[in-house]
């Protein structure tokens, strides 16, 4: 079971949820790809004590993005593609639409064999990057 440090005060309940918490965030994130595995949306926001819905998987996709961002400065491999939709085990549409899908040079459709490859090509380097560290 996960403990959650006391957070600051905060301005708004978006910013006390544990959705923004992007230390606790990035450290699931981790903690999955060192165990090799992807996790979908709702079993991610069940680790962060939340039940499933849309508003809080586009929180999620937020801290996600951000993450990603701060991890490429420092030369990592993204760990957004490891949260996944439970009916393919694909991104959702805001990591194919959003920067990083195009920044790593895809350019085709969201679903089907080419993502499904392209998607585990990026997660093996999420896993790789991370198994050791």
């Amino acid at each position: 079971m996960f403990r959650f440090a006391l957070m600051p005060a905060a301005t708004s309940p978006a910013e006390t949820s544990p959705i923004a918490d992007v230390a606790l965030v990035r450290s699931l994130l981790v903690e999955a790809a060192r165990a090799g595995e992807s996790v979908s949306y709702s079993r991610f926001l069940n680790q962060l004590g939340l039940p499933f819905s849309r508003p809080k998987m586009r929180a999620l996709c937020r801290t996600l993005d951000r993450i990603d961002q701060e991890g490429e400065l420092r030369g990592e491999p993204g760990l957004a593609v490891l949260v996944v939709r439970d009916s393919d085990g694909l991104p959702g549409q805001g990591w194919w639409a959003g920067w990083r899908a195009e920044e790593l040079g895809w350019g085709g459709d969201w679903t089907g064999p080419a993502a499904r490859a392209f998607v585990e090509e990026h997660q093996r380097a999420a896993f790789d990057w991370w198994r050791d560290r």
